[in-house]
């Protein structure tokens, strides 16, 4: 009977020693980063492909294929319908045909960070400080006149493309199930 209880005794003892320990050095989970919790407050609204054309000398001299997609403040852009395709076109024409900001001769020398911030300032200025937080560059190639109409006349080898910038792959998250 003293064996019983001795061990009973002891039992119970173990038992609260390990709950307090296990709540003595539990750590809170840690919440969510800054960084999280920005991108958990910003909604990606996808592009369009974008066709521009090149001009000179009075001809079209070739094609800028893009597509850009935007990060924009999810809070902003609740219940607006935003004209992104028509801004977007615009802003393209000016940098690409009007400020002539890619040298086709020299590809490499472009400035993507330039590029993406002036696209993000322009487009901020235009729909409200703030909607556009991040600009991804999806697609941005030059296809030259004599290559499109090769294409376009049934050619069998592949479109010859300049590729001005290495495009960002972008995933749309798939909506959540509710549970």
């Amino acid at each position: 009977m003293g064996k019983i209880l001795g061990i009973g005794l002891w039992v119970c003892i173990v038992t609260l020693g390990a709950v307090y320990g296990s709540i003595y050095l539990a750590t809170a989970p840690a919440g969510p980063s800054e960084e999280e919790k920005q991108q958990a407050a910003l909604e990606l609204i996808r592009g369009e492909p974008i066709t521009i054309p090149v001009i000179g000398g009075g001809d079209v001299t070739g094609y800028f294929l893009t597509r850009i997609s935007f990060m924009m403040d999810k809070e902003k852009v609740k219940g607006q319908a935003l004209p992104t395709t028509e801004l977007m076109t615009d802003q393209l024409f000016t940098l690409l045909v009007g400020n002539k900001m890619v040298d086709i001769a020299n590809v490499s020398a472009f400035d993507v960070n330039g590029f993406r911030e002036k696209i993000k300032t322009e487009m901020n200025a235009r729909l409200g400080e703030g909607m556009v937080a991040q600009v991804l560059i999806e697609q941005l190639d030059y296809v030259s006149k004599d290559a499109a109409r090769k294409a376009a006349d049934g050619g069998s080898e592949p479109l010859e493309m300049t590729t001005v910038v290495e495009g960002e792959k972008v995933e749309e998250k798939p909506a959540s199930s509710g549970h």
